[in-house]
């Protein structure tokens, strides 16, 4: 017999067996008629196992039992219609009360009437009409009718709102133990228990809950956190007959706080008398017990198979670049696949997937990033750079460690160590303009990464806490690509940890504090620009792996800079460039300078010459309030 018969003749067994009780009812019920209320009579040998499954899961007595039984046969006979109204003694009241069953049901009792009785408490009946609660109309519910009908559904009230959850394919080594890591802390639990969730990766987060659901033959059914009603009455509601619906077909709600969690949703998880899964990162003030599982992203290794699997057949170019590819991008497998197809795509209007892989990813992991950061685009290459010796040696340094920090850390094992300071951070110090930003363009452009400016306004909040939830959320967003972050300008943020007179201080401390956590366990670059290196705490100094010192530039390398400033395209004169490299400025100046006289030289259509340069000159030092030589720039005309 296949699935289908077997739910089948279950069906029809059911019904022939709600139908026997049906019967009997009704056979009681004729009896009270004709008796005037003594009407007892032998409770059928068979009943039906669905209402007996309701009765025992919601703790009913025999009397709300046959409540219940009177409730479904008025929806399911009209026969009860017209032996409700003989026996109230109207016609008109053709439909099941309290009074009713009271006078004419065995093991009668008033508490079934409660509004904590288990009928009104899980809403399996509905007491309609404003007369008195004994002679009110008693509905019963939709849903419950449908259930006791044997039919497999959602409770409708809940379309829109809740999704049912399926586990998808087989889950990734390392995410398969967190699944069964949280099936065995749901075994283990005493009461019903609150799970909770934490991580960023939404869709690993739902398979590790769908595939745990499964383990423990339950139904997930997903739930978005801003679907929860506000108001209280409601949200008491929805919570109990989400619990209701657990208590009927097993259907465990799994609620996405991913992006919104707040503390309603804590409220919310008290209210439920059923487990329930929570996805987010918020704090969890509960009375019930609560299991945190982590989830991540799938490791390197199982993130290079799953490329590799999703490439098969391609050429060796292709298949070479994927180990750096999963070291550098912390994808999902659902971003990969995504990844992939596109390129799949894109391959069949001529673009070579060896060429488009590196940068998809990149374009891929912008999205998450773009609303909290400014992305630079680098142009800046390693012969632009006008350092000393010694400075360009640690800046090469920092791009050899970022390159090489999966076979360092992972495969020779020092991350197995300590997991602290393991994030490779920069402090880049010097006056506004000697090539901090630029040096950062250098390295995002050498190691094919992107780059983002943090804005430091859009991240410190006044208010307590936001601050780190600002960074966090910055954080997470740059780790699935590794992006490089910089911290421009950021003296008011990273200055010395003040002494605490107040809460302000402490609090601020506390930012700070978080901040260098974070920037140890991030797994890319990132960097800080400060123009008084004196102005930072010596604790700060000691946890930043590189620090480099921008020096005002000499006239040697003003030389070069003023060399290589200006574009080979660029039409121009005779430049005298040992006298420009005279001017006391750094390259940012430099670089306005060139600029705005090439702005000057379009104007005229005419090649740049050392007269629009002494234009330009002026305008930066009027910008910069410093003294002009006139006598020398006279001599520029």
């Amino acid at each position: 017999m296949n699935v289908s018969a077997n739910i089948d003749h279950w069906l029809d067994a059911n019904q022939r067996a709600l139908s026997g009780e049906l019967a009997w009812l009704q056979g009681l019920l004729e009896k009270a008629i004709v008796n005037s209320g003594d009407a007892s009579s032998a409770i059928p040998d068979t009943t039906s196992a669905v209402l007996d499954c309701v009765a025992d899961q919601f703790g009913l007595s025999s009397f709300e039992r046959a409540i219940l039984l009177l409730c479904a046969g008025t929806e399911l006979q009209s026969c009860f219609r017209d032996l409700c109204g003989k026996l109230h003694g109207n016609d008109r009241l053709d439909y099941p009360s309290f009074s009713l069953a009271l006078s004419v049901l065995p093991d009668s009792h008033w508490s079934a009437l409660l509004p904590d009785a288990p009928l009104r408490y899980w809403h399996l009946i509905e007491v309609r009409s404003p007369d008195t609660l004994v002679m009110s109309r008693l509905h019963l519910d939709e849903h419950i009718l449908h259930f006791l009908l044997g039919a497999d559904s959602i409770d409708k009230r809940f379309d829109g709102l809740v999704h049912s959850l399926e586990p998808a394919d087989p889950l990734p080594p390392s995410q398969q133990l967190q699944a069964e890591h949280l099936a065995g802390l749901w075994r283990e639990s005493r009461k019903p228990p609150v799970v909770l969730i934490k991580g960023n990766d939404r869709v690993a987060g739902r398979q590790v809950a769908a595939h745990s659901c499964s383990m423990l033959g339950v139904r997930p059914q997903l739930l978005w956190a801003q679907d929860i009603p506000a108001a209280s009455d409601a949200r008491t509601l929805f919570a109990r007959l989400l619990t209701r619906e657990y208590l009927l077909s097993r259907a465990v709600p799994v609620i996405d706080a991913v992006d919104n969690f707040h503390a309603q949703i804590a409220v919310f998880a008290e209210e439920l008398e059923c487990p329930v899964i929570l996805m987010g990162d918020g704090p969890m003030p509960l009375m019930r017990s609560c299991a945190i599982v982590e989830v991540k992203k799938p490791t390197a290794e199982e993130q290079l198979n799953f490329w590799r699997r999703g490439l098969v057949g391609l050429d060796g170019s292709v298949h070479a670049e994927l180990p750096s590819l999963a070291v550098q991008f912390n994808l999902s497998l659902q971003d990969i696949e995504t990844i992939i197809d596109t390129l799949q795509a894109e391959a069949k209007w001529g673009i070579p997937l060896n060429t488009g892989l590196w940068q998809q990813c990149r374009r891929y992991c912008r999205g998450s990033i773009g609303h909290l950061a400014q992305r630079l685009i680098p142009h800046a290459k390693w012969e632009d750079v006008v350092l000393p010796k010694g400075q360009k040696t640690v800046l090469r340094d920092i791009s050899r460690q970022v390159r090489h920090r999966a076979t360092v850390y992972d495969t020779w094992g020092f991350a197995g160590k300590s997991e602290r300071g393991l994030g490779i951070s920069a402090l880049f110090t010097g006056e506004s303009g000697t090539g901090k930003t630029m040096a950062a363009e250098v390295l995002a452009a050498d190691l094919g990464l992107d780059l983002y400016r943090i804005d430091l306004s859009a991240v410190v909040s006044k208010y307590i806490g936001e601050t780190e939830k600002n960074l966090e959320r910055l954080f997470q967003a740059a780790e699935s690509s590794g992006a490089i972050l910089l911290f421009d300008e950021a003296d008011a943020l990273f200055g010395k940890r003040s002494e605490v007179k107040d809460s302000h201080d402490r609090y601020a401390n506390i930012e700070l504090a978080y901040l260098l956590q974070r920037m140890e366990s991030y797994r890319g670059l990132s960097i800080l620009t400060s123009n008084m290196k004196s102005a930072l705490d010596t604790a700060f100094l000691r946890r930043i792996r590189f620090v480099v010192q921008f020096p005002f530039p000499d006239v040697d390398e003003r030389s070069q800079i003023w060399h290589k400033i200006f574009p080979d395209i660029l039409p121009r004169g005779e430049l005298q460039i040992e006298q420009l490299a005279r001017l006391h400025l750094a390259g940012g100046n430099i670089r306005n300078i060139a600029m705005n006289a090439a702005f000057l030289a379009a104007e005229k259509n005419e090649p740049l010459s050392m007269a629009d340069l002494a234009h330009a000159v002026r305008m930066e030092y009027v910008k910069l309030e410093k003294p002009i030589n006139e006598a020398e720039l006279g001599r520029w005309q």
